[in-house]
């Protein structure tokens, strides 16, 4: 607690923990969600080590590949090599080769497996899960948290991508660990947060350029700080609007001046570490694509807008197959009742810049594995229905066991039922 006395008044200005939210969690929250870390991670567990020919085997044996060449023809970093060129050298223009590349140096000590490949995927999301629950929970509460966390855990395209080796789930998990670290540094205005979040941004569109699209929530929290009123209170959201707002005291006169925001600096250091990478990075993967045959660039082609039956069949697939018609329906809900909060329509504008990015990169759709930022931002809009349903119950007490029962069993036994096919 920091006290600060001004004109005979005394303010008291919380500071939140760095990365651990506004709170500490119930006894009963944390074993809670302790139980559904657990119980995803072992769910991601299951065949752990099966051969590439599931659903998407052509995807995972591509990225296979690339690491068992690594680790048989000496690790060259910038020039990932294919199996499908003939007797060319398959030198291919791909994402930042960093996964197959681990598996590689894995492959040289405990010999080629599929577990190591798929075990990133698992990992990665494990971190991730912690950091998606304090994500929610600083804007939605704690109910919606720890619904939207479950939510998360076990949608089928989640659960599926998070064993597949491939970079999607990674890039996805980086990509919510600094939208999290950036929403407290906009709140602390401290170095560490600032460099989490500018680092796993990067990392996220290194590894997958499509994570881009987390730049619409990103640009909320910031036009959500530039247009605050000078002087505004937080909300208890830590630190004080001094902090943010550059504001001098006049001590003279008594009166305060109020600065610009100082973010201008912050945003563009912040742009040039997560951008910079990518664009040196993808243009010397173009490079390669366009000098060594099959003269393949990954994700090449996809930009496309199709007809209407094309979105209505992805649409369908969502609502279905990769979310689950529970999940579905209840995001929709969460979509109209989300409370009005600071930051509350962040997954709004990380909705519409996913809805914008399935239309106009249409052909590129057709892969599931393309939908899979939905996942957290419909479990968000889902967790808020959840806890918008449970304030309207909690007087009934059989209502209120009984129905959060009925809601969590159904929805645990989608997931098996969409990825068992695949």
């Amino acid at each position: 607690m920091r006290i600060r006395e001004r004109n005979g008044r005394v303010g008291a200005l919380r500071r939140l923990p760095k990365a651990f939210g506004t709170a500490r969690c119930p006894y009963h929250e944390t074993k809670l969600l302790i139980a559904i870390w657990i119980s995803a991670v072992v769910v991601r567990l299951i065949f752990i080590n099966q051969p590439y020919v599931d659903h998407w085997s052509w995807r995972q044996s591509d990225v296979a590949a690339i690491a068992r060449n690594f680790s048989e023809g000496g690790f060259r970093f910038a020039y990932p090599q294919i199996d499908w060129a003939g007797d060319a050298t398959g030198y291919v223009g791909t994402e930042f080769p960093i996964l197959p590349f681990l598996a590689a140096l894995c492959y040289k000590i405990a010999g080629i497996h599929e577990w190591i490949g798929r075990s990133q995927a698992v990992i990665f999301f494990a971190i991730s899960l912690p950091f998606f629950f304090l994500l929610v929970r600083e804007i939605l509460g704690s109910t919606a948290a720890v619904w939207a966390t479950f939510f998360f855990s076990f949608a089928p395209l989640n659960v599926f991508a998070g064993r597949s080796f491939m970079p999607d789930v990674p890039s996805l998990s980086l990509a919510i660990i600094g939208l999290y670290f950036f929403l407290r540094w906009s709140d602390d205005h401290e170095l560490a947060p600032f460099v989490v979040a500018a680092i796993s941004i990067s990392l996220s569109l290194l590894i997958k350029i499509t994570s881009i699209i987390i730049f619409a929530p990103l640009a909320y929290v910031i036009v959500g700080r530039l247009c605050q009123t000078p002087g505004a209170s937080q909300n208890g959201a830590g630190g004080s609007p001094a902090t943010w707002t550059g504001r001098s005291e006049d001590r003279a006169s008594g009166s305060e001046r109020v600065k610009r925001p100082t973010i201008y600096g912050g945003i563009a250091l912040f742009l040039a570490i997560t951008l910079l990478p990518s664009a040196a990075w993808y243009w010397h993967a173009h490079q390669v694509a366009g000098r060594f045959y099959p003269h393949h660039f990954f994700g090449a082609g996809g930009i496309r807008i199709e007809n209407l039956s094309w979105y209505l069949h992805i649409a369908r697939q969502t609502a279905t197959s990769i979310l689950t018609p529970i999940l579905s329906i209840m995001a929709v809900v969460g979509l109209f009742v989300a409370p009005r909060s600071r930051n509350a329509r962040l997954f709004h504008w990380w909705l519409a810049a996913m809805v914008l990015f399935v239309i106009i990169v249409g052909y590129g759709n057709r892969h599931r594995w393309y939908q899979l930022p939905l996942v957290p931002i419909t479990a968000a809009f889902a967790g808020t229905a959840c806890a918008f349903i449970g304030s309207k119950i909690a007087s009934s007490r059989v209502a209120a066991v009984t129905l959060p029962i009925l809601l969590a069993g159904s929805f645990a036994l989608l997931p098996y039922v969409f990825v068992q096919p695949l």
